[in-house]
């Protein structure tokens, strides 16, 4: 029986695709996997929403993060790339195109399950949250995990609405990058600090004049705060 949560799974090795897929069927998931970026991206369009995306980084046909950046302009889908490039500058490059995980191979099924499931379920509790949060110009509705700026939408990967949402609940806090990724990115998380600053630089830019929302605070983190005037 299916527990209803529905797996987009874009891998191109025949095996590993196999194997995923059973291994993930086994525990009651629903998967439509494809095996290049083409059918992945044909798949996202035309099929009924998914609840997540399994994204190869190395596709023969579209490169997974050419994959990643197309489905960034008009969902924020939760992404985990599963890559065998495992270089810093691929990982942050993931990050910074709006993957939530990124998960280097050979990796095993449990731990992949356990990733998928503990993303699953932040999404789930933000989601079980009714109430609006406003600071300043912002505000966040936690129901539809939307951000409004000055009273206009501004489209955030989940990713970024997370960190978004953890300075403002810890608003005046200051908040050490160790923190952040404990919080943000859970305790399976073992990436660089340098990821936080990443995330913080992209949410500054979406910010526009009210980057200074974000404040730097020199070798330890950040902390988020609000001129009380405003």
């Amino acid at each position: 029986m299916s527990n209803n949560t529905r797996i987009l799974l874009v891998e191109d090795d025949d095996k590993l695709r196999n194997t995923i897929e059973d291994y993930l069927q086994m525990n009651k998931f629903e998967i439509t996997a494809c095996a290049d970026g083409k059918s992945a991206l044909h798949s996202f369009e035309k099929e009924p929403p998914f609840d997540i995306i399994l994204l190869d980084g190395m596709l023969p046909d579209i490169d997974g993060f050419e994959v990643l950046k197309r489905i960034r302009e008009t969902s924020d889908i939760p992404v985990i790339i599963l890559s065998a490039r495992e270089s810093e500058r691929d990982q942050l490059n993931g990050f910074h195109l709006g993957a939530d995980n990124y998960i280097t191979k050979p990796f095993l099924l449990s731990v992949l399950k356990e990733h998928i499931n503990a993303l699953l379920s932040r999404l789930g509790n933000f989601n079980k949250n009714k109430a609006q949060i406003t600071k300043g110009a912002l505000c966040l509705n936690t129901t539809e995990r939307k951000v409004y700026l000055d009273d206009n939408l501004i489209l955030t990967t989940p990713r970024e609405y997370d960190l978004l949402l953890f300075f403002m609940q810890n608003e005046r806090i200051v908040l050490s990058r160790d923190t952040i990724l404990d919080r943000v990115w859970g305790n399976g998380y073992f990436g660089d600090l340098r990821t936080v600053d990443t995330i913080v630089k992209q949410l500054r830019k979406k910010l526009g004049k009210h980057d200074e929302y974000i404040v730097s605070v020199y070798g330890i983190g950040y902390k988020f705060e609000v001129n009380d005037e405003e």
